[in-house]
């Protein structure tokens, strides 16, 4: 299996999935275009974290909260002093990079001087201003996280539903930072989706409640089919954001190394408490059982979109030696290289295929037509009638499409189609009325 980053990027451009952005003016640095089937992906994997964590519990409200906010919120939450990451520059190149991310000791890696500035902190925050007027007091920032969203309508959340400790908000949506050095595709960018729980608990059970989001975090990681390509790393105090007393990241085994794909922290009442502090107003929760009042404390499970997009197409990835066609192998038959997309089949693109054998044959094509539109209207079905049958194959393989589905000669006599399994390239004949029925009890 070669699942290199030039692999992967190379699939997503051609087809579909993920184009750089602004391409057609030269690019823009840390910026990506979602296409078609990303798009879907990345919707799939949206909406089953929904359906999850928010539709199927009684205990956590949903919010969408703005995405320009008030500079009061990001001093309040200690971002306008304590958001940033230490910058270097070349002096000779005048390139800038992140000094704990850069091996000073192997030069620059633009130009190969090892003549640098002394590091200094630089703020990831866009900043910009409200109205037509450009003074500090017009000044916004674009978030940096979804969490300060939560935080903030905390107190219309319990006036408004009246939920009993523990409770979380959730939240998904654009975030965006400054980063002195993206990459590595859409791990690292500057615009990027983010889908955020803040969970509030009294301050005696936060332990208890911190390990049941861990092991809720490794349940939707078996999910979306990474079950036991992670690995867990207690983050030490020096290392953890100002907001935390204790860090768990969940990390991956992208091509380009091990990093950080999801962060479960435990927030302590910082929050909560700063925000009543600046705005004035009391965020605190009374206990109806012992009527005391109570500011609450906070678990952050955090889960990145973009991130889950690329661990995704990493772990799906393969380039496989197969008999040439989708015949059974013999010894001494010609092979062939496809290259395939194992994705869990609720969060694939398209959840199958619908090919007439030949498109010149009317009644053949128009079958076909109609099983298309049966299918499209209970799961994502796509037609494709270009080129051989083989080539349909690879493509549909290649997109991740979990089963395809020919209409032939016999299915003008019987009503009956081939069905063929992306994974095992096997092929079974059923009844028309049968379809639904099987990919409803596979896909689950």
């Amino acid at each position: 299996m070669k699942n290199s980053m030039e692999n992967i990027i190379s699939l997503a451009k051609r087809r579909g999935f993920i184009y750089p952005g602004s391409e057609l003016y030269g690019g823009l640095s840390g910026t990506w275009d979602y296409g078609p089937l990303g798009v879907e992906l990345k919707n799939n994997i949206k909406q089953e974290w929904w359906r999850r964590f928010v539709r199927a519990r009684s205990d956590v409200y949903g919010v969408d909260s703005a995405i320009l906010m008030s500079s009061r919120v990001w001093e309040a939450s200690g971002h306008v002093g304590n958001f940033s990451d230490p910058m270097i520059d070349c002096r000779k190149c005048k390139s800038r990079f992140r000094a704990d991310a850069l091996d000073i000791a192997k030069g620059c890696p633009q130009c190969g001087a090892k003549d640098f500035t002394d590091a200094r902190p630089f703020n990831m925050m866009f900043k910009t201003n409200a109205g037509p007027v450009e003074d500090t007091a017009s000044a916004v920032y674009l978030r940096p996280e979804t969490a300060q969203g939560m935080f903030v309508n905390f107190k219309n959340v319990v006036d408004s539903f009246h939920p009993k400790l523990p409770f979380g908000i959730a939240q998904m949506g654009k975030a965006f930072r400054n980063e002195i050095t993206p990459g590595n595709f859409i791990f690292r960018s500057r615009e990027f989706e983010q889908m955020e729980i803040e969970y509030f608990v009294k301050e005696a059970e936060w332990e208890r409640h911190f390990a049941t989001w861990q092991s809720a975090m490794e349940e939707w990681l078996s999910f979306v089919g990474l079950a036991g390509k992670y690995s867990l790393r207690e983050v030490p105090e020096g290392d953890r954001a100002h907001y935390s007393k204790r860090t768990i990241d969940i990390d991956f085994d992208f091509p380009f190394g091990r990093e950080e794909l999801y962060g479960l922290a435990y927030r302590t009442d910082f929050d909560l408490l700063n925000h009543s502090k600046a705005s004035g107003h009391d965020l605190w929760y009374l206990d109806e059982e012992t009527q005391e009042k109570i500011v609450p404390h906070v678990i952050e499970p955090t889960f990145g979109v973009d991130r889950t997009v690329l661990a995704v197409l990493v772990n799906a990835y393969a380039e496989e030696e197969v008999p040439s066609g989708d015949g059974a192998a013999s010894d001494g038959r010609a092979r062939d290289v496809r290259t395939v997309l194992k994705l869990p089949a609720r969060l694939a693109p398209y959840t199958v295929a619908v090919f007439p054998l030949v498109q010149n044959k009317e009644q053949i094509a128009g079958r076909a037509r109609e099983v298309y539109g049966l299918l499209k209207e209970w799961v994502a079905a796509t037609w494709d009638g270009i080129g051989n049958i083989g080539k349909r194959y690879r493509r549909q393989d290649e997109i991740g499409t979990p089963w395809c589905v020919t209409v032939d000669y016999q299915s003008l006599e019987d009503d009956t189609v081939t069905i063929r399994d992306r994974d095992t390239m096997k092929q079974e004949r059923l009844a028309v009325a049968e379809l639904l029925g099987y990919i409803e009890k596979h896909i689950s």
